[in-house]
């Protein structure tokens, strides 16, 4: 079964080797056929410490790495 990679916001790196993205999706309400944005926090694991906040960044699901970290950074989205 593919991976499957997001793209998002880093909205926190206070912790060592983590951060938060924001992921943005939109999507056509059923009933009201109006574009509707829903916001989800990722936490990711950041090898480097190599992200801050404001960048864009691609996140990839992985094993557990632990409590809350399920998804690593790929790649910086403004090098793809």
């Amino acid at each position: 079964m593919p991976k499957r990679i997001l793209q998002g916001k880093v909205v926190g790196d206070q912790n060592d080797k983590t951060i938060t993205v924001l992921v943005e999706r939109r999507f056509t309400h059923p009933m009201m056929k109006k574009t509707v944005r829903q916001t989800k926090k990722y936490r990711a694991h950041d090898a480097e410490n190599a992200f801050k906040n404001g960048d864009i960044v691609r996140i990839r699901e992985c094993a557990p790495i632990s409590k809350n970290k399920r998804w690593e950074v790929v790649t910086d989205a403004a090098e793809a």
